[in-house]
């Protein structure tokens, strides 16, 4: 059974999140989308929230559960029985910090990890880009899957 974990803080999910974690599916037996829980950042939405809106935004999935994990991604993978780490790739900054990241994690386990480019038509959105919409009053809902909604 193919296992990936898919970490993030996820604050909030983006339709990149979204379209990495939808051309995955075919690749792996069961996607766990990890949420990072860090006590020293400041999220904009709680973690319920975060999960929450992941979690609707997969609901007829079967393949695809959601976790919250502190700690070491590849700690969550040995307690999962994940084989692989999920990342997606915006771009060039992205690609060497996810590179020294996955070298990292391989020295320290088995785990491999798995990077997907974005699409062309999301490879712009981050969180923080929405979160700036979002504080701006600018219309976030273009960004984001129809889940994430602002109470």
């Amino acid at each position: 059974m193919r296992k990936a974990i898919f970490p993030g803080s996820f604050d909030p999910i983006t339709l990149g999140h979204f379209d990495i974690i939808k051309r995955a599916l075919p690749l792996f037996d069961e996607i766990v989308i990890a949420i990072g829980i860090n006590a020293e950042k400041k999220y904009m939405f709680s973690l319920e929230d975060r999960k929450k809106f992941i979690e609707d935004s997969f609901k007829n999935e079967p393949k695809v559960s959601v976790v919250t994990y502190e700690g070491l991604t590849i700690e969550l993978c040995h307690k999962l029985g994940a084989q692989f780490i999920l990342r997606g790739l915006r771009n060039p900054a992205d690609f060497e910090f996810e590179k020294a990241i996955a070298h990292t994690n391989r020295q320290l386990s088995e785990i491999e990890t798995v990077f997907l480019l974005t699409a062309i038509d999301t490879s712009h959105i981050s969180s923080s880009i929405v979160r700036d919409v979002i504080r701006n009053g600018g219309d976030y809902t273009i960004l984001v899957p129809e889940s994430v909604k602002i109470k």
